[in-house]
């Protein structure tokens, strides 16, 4: 029973939680859906992500004891034990492609029914695919009911042929598989592992945006996560092996100090847009190995940042050409993560996507609005709206078997996308 998945108090209300597993830090968000379906964040937890790479695991042991911290923390604010958390999953190792299906509608009658719904979305997910590989999303963006298009969903609909167009989202097979046991070694569930842009899109895009055309960017510290929506679909979506930790290592290597106090520097100072307000100001910059500080000004600082950053967005802006939908982006580009907060991304971009660009941040919530409301916890809160979104979908549940587990992962999520995105 879907109870049994779900986090719940003794009074039954409905606690969710969503699990950023990211290269430079691990986010939890949790929440719960008050009578009138409002969502409210109780607690959030960050911690220093040890253990990863690129959104891959490199080191198990490492990579739990930085979840549980989080955990604890967000449990701590929150005042309420989690057992099970919706995860996001990104890394260079994700490819999606668009598909196409094609069935005979079966009734006599010709009206459509769940059940050809069902055989044109197997037909469309029909794709070869490499043994290391496997299916973590099939999206439908639209059918075609007689080659009449613009169709979200066909049931109760007449027709002889029905077309399905859908989003196809892979990844390695062993990269899903270590994501999970580090969280069930980590004492949690795994409920669902959700493609990071896509749980974003949740908590910083609204309907509008996507209907009429967005790019939404998740600058992580591994990776940056593209996703493309065009008229209410999801279209495109990529990964770059490129991120926010690359920049803080070129500040490192700049101005010769330990990552640690480079990470400080770049939030702090750090700027990827030269302007001439700030950028005489001059900081200390710690020493290595017991060397004296030395001041430095802004002006160096930003340019060691901007080439990185304008590196980061000009193969942003490639991906998003190379589809066939980057020019269709009405709505422009939204950036978010942590590397998005930089002072002057949303300049530096705009003259590289030569279209507005704003700082995506996530709202429609209540509650810890002051923790939440950052982008860094974009894929956080994120999570958790798409476990709202999915209460009432299904009663499958993840068994622990270690040897079949990535593929009920992937079932369950097959099917709760389908539910979700009106199939």
């Amino acid at each position: 029973m879907i109870e049994k998945r779900l986090n719940r108090r003794e009074d039954d209300r409905q606690i969710f939680a969503g699990l950023d597993i990211g290269t430079s830090k691990i986010g939890v968000v949790i929440g719960e859906l008050d009578q009138y379906e409002r969502l409210q964040i109780l607690g959030v937890g960050i911690s220093p992500s040890k253990g990863m790479r690129q959104g891959v695991v490199i080191n198990l042991d490492q990579a739990v004891i930085s979840i549980r911290q989080a955990v604890q923390e967000a449990q701590l604010t929150a005042g309420i034990e989690v057992n099970n958390v919706v995860v996001g999953i990104a890394g260079d190792h994700i490819r999606s492609v668009n598909s196409r299906g094609v069935v005979a509608v079966s009734s006599g009658d010709h009206e459509i029914v769940e059940n050809d719904v069902e055989r044109v979305i197997d037909a469309a997910k029909a794709i070869a695919l490499p043994i290391d590989r496997e299916v973590l999303h099939v999206i439908p963006q639209e059918y075609l009911v007689d080659n009449q298009g613009g169709i979200k969903n066909p049931v109760g609909i007449s027709g002889v042929r029905l077309e399905a167009e859908v989003h196809i989202v892979t990844g390695a097979v062993t990269s899903a598989q270590n994501i999970v046991r580090c969280v069930n070694k980590a004492g949690l569930n795994v409920n669902a592992l959700v493609l990071e842009p896509l749980a974003s899109s949740f908590a910083v895009l609204d309907e509008n945006e996507k209907e009429l055309g967005i790019g939404l960017i998740d600058i992580g510290g591994g990776t940056t996560d593209i996703a493309i929506f065009s008229g209410n679909a999801i279209r495109n979506t990529t990964v770059i092996g490129l991120g926010g930790q690359n920049v803080t290592n070129d500040v490192a290597l700049g101005l010769r100090t330990p990552v640690e106090q480079a990470e400080q520097i770049k939030i702090k100072f750090g700027r990827s847009f030269s302007d001439d307000k700030h950028q005489q100001e001059i900081f200390m910059v710690p020493g290595l190995g017991g060397r004296q500080p030395r001041e430095v000004t802004r002006d160096l600082l930003t340019k060691i940042i901007q080439p990185r950053m304008e590196e980061i967005f000009s193969l942003a802006a490639k991906e998003i050409k190379r589809s066939e939908f980057g020019d269709r982006l009405g709505a422009g580009i939204v950036l978010t993560g942590g590397a998005a907060m930089l002072d002057g991304a949303t300049e530096l971009a705009e003259q590289i996507f030569e279209m507005p660009v704003k700082l995506g941040v996530p709202q429609g919530f209540f509650g810890l609005t002051e923790c939440a409301a950052t982008p860094m916890l974009a894929t956080g809160v994120g999570l958790v709206f798409y476990a709202t979104e999915l209460i009432n979908t299904t009663e499958n549940n993840i068994g622990p078997e270690e040897d079949t587990l990535f593929t009920k992962i992937r079932d369950l999520m097959k099917g709760w996308t389908r539910d979700l995105f009106g199939s």
